[in-house]
């Protein structure tokens, strides 16, 4: 029998490495432009056409390359970075593996112009599907300008599944936004179809945080800076305040190298315990210098999952950074032992004089001053005061008066007395569940509990109130007849540069439900107008869930789907919270509702409202 094993062509084991290395244009961006910075470039320009689909262009001032180093970086593993296997654990640059080039090279076309400052000709270099096509002297600027076209146009299949557009120029501004944010003293520009959408000056790293993230968010940052023989941690935490219920600005880098690390994140949240509730996120930019033989970077294909040696040793020393910071800032509770009940007692220096304290008082006060003489003798007299003169003096029918004010504002005279019965009212108000609508009991400020015919009913009054809402929302937005509310202050608020591309994408859409959002140049958006049915305390906030909501979807989603994730978001917005005091009126009003809905069982994320408990479930208890 023949043999079958056999060696792959070099341009197949390109390919199948760049499935690897290349997901997406922005995997370009990312392995060019960390080239440009090892090249030790301090303006790296980058152009983009149709979302990197049709081109990808970086340019750089670097160090450039020859003619015989141009060639050979599209050669697999080969590299600048690493000799001997042992430099793997001492990696200071972004690239190493000499892959990068390579895989691009097997997957779309490239051109290359590249020049060293000491060369009077730089290197022009063309490559198709891995072959060289051709190398010529050429005049350049000093740098490497990458031209990468027309991507995935060997491998079809890869081609489809890239997503629309605006999906991966998201991911492309996502990648950059990783890059500048460890890269504050170099200039970085991007263009996409011509025009500009980014030019961030060689700044400090919390002026290119302010340069990515708008200028509201120096206010809402709180510094980080520990120092240890293990690492170094410094950068910028978020004020619990400033959470967000999903997403947020969380960042991890080390040694100028962005990271993703699940066991970190875990430490920074208990650091934030009891400040946040369950569902918020905080914002956090923090920066670890380790010794570079202490972390393995390739362990990934992309290089962002990083292994540190001493995972272990540094969750408490994260938790104990970022609590600093929030306690500098009085943002956590402390204690200090040494001074807890202890008077501030000034020392006194040996010479210094003792001085007794003094006390004043003025002789001449009369704190019955005011009153008439005849008032004043029967007082002394007699001991006695007549009660209109003791009034007067003490001011009792006042005091007293006060108090029954606020007794009357807090239980009004015709304030009926609540009686919960134990047999329901068979009414049927409440379709077939024959709910006694006058027999409702709040618990703990969160669930509502009734009589049905089979037992008891318990309902989540947050979740009813969401399907309530989302139903009334949802009918108002199909009849096409959305108020819209205009502010009397709107609200200015910058964006990220990735989630100005999303609120841009669905601006117009949004504007049909009722929020009115104009575009202030750049990241900058104004709200001028938010739908009337519903009320809407912060409406930023509300954008910024509809943003993380969008951030994942295709702005092709279908008009009717898009509805109703807005009336969800709307919903939940909207609905009245766990912890509200709900009278006997609103609850049964809430349930009515609730039962007039169409799906009463579930919120329209899935989540249970309510839970029948029958008769035998509870004998069972006293069994």
């Amino acid at each position: 029998m023949p043999d079958k094993i056999k060696l792959l062509p070099d341009s197949v084991a390109n390919q199948i490495a760049a499935g690897e290395v290349i997901q997406r244009p922005a995997s370009i961006i990312k392995e060019l432009v960390e080239n440009a910075i090892d090249a030790g470039g301090n303006e790296i320009t980058i152009i983009v056409k149709e979302a990197g689909r049709s081109l990808v262009q970086i340019i750089d001032n670097g160090s450039g390359m020859s003619e015989t180093d141009a060639r050979m970086a599209f050669e697999r593993h080969a590299t600048s970075k690493i000799s001997v296997a042992e430099d793997l654990y001492h990696l200071s640059t972004r690239g190493f593996r000499g892959e990068a080039l390579a895989s691009i090279a097997a997957v779309a076309q490239v051109e290359l112009k590249t020049r060293r400052a000491n060369d009077e000709m730089g290197t022009e270099i063309h490559i198709n599907g891995s072959k060289l096509e051709k190398q010529v002297p050429c005049a350049c600027a000093v740098g490497s300008n990458f031209c990468v076209k027309n991507l995935f146009y060997n491998i079809p299949v890869r081609r489809k599944f890239l997503k629309s557009n605006n999906v991966e120029f998201r991911h492309i501004l996502t990648e950059i936004e990783r890059i500048v944010l460890v890269n504050p003293t170099i200039r970085f520009v991007l263009y996409h179809n011509g025009d500009l959408i980014l030019d961030l000056e060689p700044a400090t790293l919390k002026q290119r945080i302010t340069q990515v993230f708008g200028k509201n968010i120096p206010a809402k940052l709180l510094s980080v800076h520990v120092d240890t023989i293990m690492a170094k941690i410094t950068g910028f935490v978020g004020t619990p305040e400033t959470a967000r219920k999903k997403g947020g600005e969380q960042f991890f880098f080390v040694n100028g190298r962005y990271m993703r690390h699940p066991y970190f994140h875990r430490a920074v949240m208990n650091a934030y315990e009891n400040l946040l509730d369950g569902d918020s996120n905080p914002s956090y930019f923090l920066y670890f210098e380790v010794e570079p033989s202490e972390i393995d970077v390739n362990i990934h294909p992309t290089k962002t999952e990083i292994k540190f040696e001493n995972e272990s040793a540094l969750f408490p020393i994260v938790i104990a950074a970022v609590r600093e910071s929030l306690g500098k800032f009085n943002l956590m509770p402390s204690i200090d032992f040494d001074t807890e009940n202890v008077f501030d007692i000034p020392l006194l220096g040996r010479s210094s004089p003792i001085i007794e304290p003094e006390v004043t008082f003025n002789p001449r006060y009369n704190p019955f001053d005011g009153m008439d003489a005849d008032t004043s003798s029967d007082f002394y007299k007699g001991g006695i005061v007549p009660s209109d003169i003791k009034s007067s003096v003490m001011g009792w029918d006042a005091l007293y008066s006060r108090t029954t004010d606020i007794q009357k504002m807090l239980i009004p005279d015709d304030a009926p007395i609540q009686m919960f019965r134990s047999e329901p009212v068979d009414d049927g108000s409440l379709q077939d569940f024959c709910i006694d609508s006058k027999c409702f009991m709040q618990f703990r400020g969160r669930f509502i509990i009734t009589t049905i015919k089979s037992g008891l009913l318990f309902i989540d009054q947050q979740r009813a109130h969401t399907r309530v809402q989302y139903e009334k929302i949802l009918e108002s937005f199909e009849s096409g007849k959305v108020a819209i509310q205009k502010l009397l202050f709107p609200y200015n608020f910058d964006l990220s540069f990735a989630d100005a591309m999303v609120l841009s994408d669905m601006r117009e859409k949004l504007q049909l439900f009722g929020l009115e959002i104009d575009s202030l140049g750049r990241n900058s958006f104004v709200i001028n107008g938010v739908p009337a049915l519903v009320d809407i305390a912060n409406p930023v906030e509300l954008v910024e869930q509809l943003i993380e909501h969008f951030r994942t979807f295709d702005s092709s989603l279908p008009f009717s789907a898009f509805g109703e994730r807005v009336a969800a978001v709307l919903a939940n917005k909207a609905a009245i919270k766990t912890g509200k005091q709900l009278s006997q009126d609103e609850m049964q009003d809430l349930v009515e509702k609730l039962f007039r809905s169409s799906n009463p069982n579930y919120t329209p994320e899935g989540k249970l409202v309510m839970y029948t408990m029958n008769d035998g479930d509870i004998e069972k208890f006293f069994k």
